[in-house]
């Protein structure tokens, strides 16, 4: 079976439109940086950043999608080259894919990422104030994930930098599963993918299923979030997005939901250019607001 959530798709999509914008910041790259330890696994990250600047900029999570079983972090290497020449700290994460791991693995490994940002901040010209977090499918899940659970949640795992925060100050998921205790799956895609992830069935693990979910986690003082969502999605339905959507807004947080009519998993073309544009503004009246 062919992975079902997009991984390089996306990033193929991205590339062309992202590398031909005009850039602000000549951009400086460091690749395979070590922030932690998943296990006896060492967690590799590429950062891309301002070349020019005294800074400190803000920072930007970007997580890869891939069914939480593929994918990799040079799918978004375009990606944080553009948020880098925008005036954005990027960083593209590596996190332990399943079979190899279960969850809660990759949300401590996120997790983890965004500790050693705020540990090498003064390093990297990172404001720690200011961190967000994007992600597509899997990775729009885990994004979910970082904005919002906190430490008391128990998701923060071993990785390394303990005595910094995880937390993150605006969220962009892309057709990102919220929910997976609603069961509106095919069947097929639940079997091949949540089961493994949770390590069982929903009759073996219903507690599982629910602890995976990012909507069980929504409280207030959750930071701004914005999701994007094909009407017509195949592999996750948008209604994950929107009872994401309404659980924020029932907890008094800032949320936007942008349904794309007719996209499946992923779009193309003017409508692609747009959503691009969109999160850029997001994350920078979100993390630039006060900045002069």
């Amino acid at each position: 079976m062919q992975r079902p959530l997009l991984t390089g798709l996306f990033a193929l999509l991205l590339a062309a439109p992202l590398s031909a914008q005009e850039k602000k910041f000549q951009v400086q790259m460091e690749k395979d940086l070590v922030y932690g330890k998943g296990g006896q696994t060492e967690l590799k990250l590429d950062l891309a950043m301002p070349k020019d600047g005294a800074g400190p900029f803000p920072a930007v999570v970007c997580v890869h999608g891939g069914g939480w079983r593929g994918g990799s972090r040079t799918d978004l290497t375009k990606t944080i080259e553009m948020f880098a020449g925008r005036g954005f700290v990027a960083v593209a994460v590596t996190y332990r894919l399943v079979p190899t791991a279960a969850f809660p693995a990759q949300i401590e490994d996120c997790k983890a990422s965004v500790r050693w940002l705020r540990a090498n901040a003064k390093k990297y010209k990172i404001d720690p104030d200011r961190i967000g977090a994007i992600g597509m499918s899997a990775g729009g899940h885990l994004v979910s994930l970082l904005g919002t659970t906190v430490k008391e949640d128990g998701l923060e795992g071993s990785g390394g930098n303990a005595d910094f925060s995880s937390g993150v100050q605006a969220v962009i998921s892309f057709f990102g599963p919220s929910d997976l205790s609603e069961r509106t799956w095919n069947p097929d895609l639940e079997k091949s993918l949540i089961e493994p992830l949770v390590g069982g069935p929903f009759a073996d693990k219903p507690e599982l299923f629910k602890k995976a979910s990012p909507v069980t986690y929504v409280r207030k003082g959750a930071p701004p979030f914005l999701l994007f969502h094909g009407t017509a999605d195949k592999i996750v339905p948008v209604s994950q997005s929107r009872i994401l959507a309404e659980k924020l807004k029932a907890a008094g947080a800032s949320v936007k939901l942008v349904e794309i009519e007719g996209a499946d998993h992923g779009w193309a073309g003017p409508k692609l250019l747009e959503t691009i544009e969109q999160s850029v503004k997001f994350l920078e009246e979100q993390l630039k607001k006060e900045q002069k």
